[in-house]
């Protein structure tokens, strides 16, 4: 059995093939039971945690099993928040083939998974790109949604100025377009994609500041309590979701709408798998504002390890 850091992984994934593979495996499907999450309790007065269990497979191919651990206290320990491990087996004798470095698979596919969303979502002609976080995401969702549109303007946006000017360090092989900026309500009212990626429990983006022809790509809030949006936001848009089971029941940015009556889970359009099976119909104007809501999917790990151990192979 192979075990595969985070180095190779990065290597074996750019962002322009792992997009199109994505799109194949959403075509194709697979079996993905909802993932599992459970609480882990605070000590010593701190948040606590969560830890996510999520297991993907395609009969005769692979199975995949993810762990996930995510500490929002960890930044005071000069830790990551999330910490992931990926277990690769052959799905014909459930014998294991690799252990993967969970964090970069997870890094990589889900801004891939948002790419390949803004490919169907965002304006063709998008060229300002706002990032609102600067997390260890911010800089894979930046580049892998420069690999579905032409941005000359990139704009980051973090409560703490300094981690958005640390993200922005980062990017400078994408020239002089990329800018920190701390007022995010003017940022948001111009922007043409907007990316989120963040642990908020209030809203930060108001679908009032969002332009007409906006796309709004929401990738933090994973727990019922977490917000990055308001449901003016979902009104106001066509709503996509990488899978339906997950994002409604799963995400504040829905759930809480859903809850209060503001929004109906048949509001929502569509999801990747309708998108990349044109099932349903994507962005249908250049005014129309467009939002893609990702709680992240193990058919997404599945399909990446199985393009790194395939790039181990050769």
């Amino acid at each position: 059995m192979r075990s595969i850091d985070a180095a190779a992984v990065h290597a074996a994934l750019p962002y322009d093939k792992l997009i199109p593979h994505l799109r194949d495996a959403f075509r194709v499907g697979g079996e993905v039971p909802l993932r599992s999450r459970f609480h882990i309790d605070a000590v010593d007065g701190g948040a606590g945690g969560t830890l996510l269990l999520m297991p993907a497979w395609q009969p005769g191919r692979h199975i995949g099993i993810k762990t996930v651990s995510v500490f929002p206290d960890n930044a005071k320990l000069g830790h990551g928040s999330v910490a992931a491990t990926y277990l690769l087996l052959d799905a014909r004798t459930g014998l294991p083939k690799a252990v993967i470095d969970g964090e970069a698979i997870t890094l990589r596919r889900t801004g891939c998974a948002s790419a390949l969303a803004a490919s169907y979502l965002a304006r063709q002609d998008a060229q300002h790109l706002l990032m609102v976080g600067a997390g260890s995401l911010a800089p894979h969702l930046i580049r892998a949604h420069c690999a579905v549109r032409n941005y000359t303007r990139i704009e980051i946006w973090n409560r703490n100025r300094a981690r958005a000017e640390q993200a922005a360090a980062t990017l400078r092989d994408l020239g002089g377009t990329v800018a920190v900026v701390d007022d995010l309500e003017s940022s948001v009212r111009v922007a043409d994609t907007i990316s989120c990626a963040t642990l908020s429990r209030d809203p930060l983006v108001r679908g009032d500041w969002l332009k007409a022809g906006a796309h709004l790509d929401l990738v933090g809030a994973f727990t019922p309590e977490m917000h990055e949006t308001d449901a003016a936001a979902l009104t106001r848009s066509s709503v996509y979701v990488d899978n339906r089971a997950g994002a409604l029941k799963e995400p504040g940015d829905l759930v809480t709408p859903i809850n209060a009556g503001q929004f109906k889970p048949e509001d929502v359009r569509g999801d990747l798998f309708d998108l990349c099976r044109a099932d349903v119909m994507a962005r249908r104007s250049d005014t129309e504002i467009t939002l893609f809501k990702s709680v992240g999917l193990a058919l997404e790990d599945l399909a990446a390890a199985e393009l790194v151990v395939e790039g181990q192979q050769t």
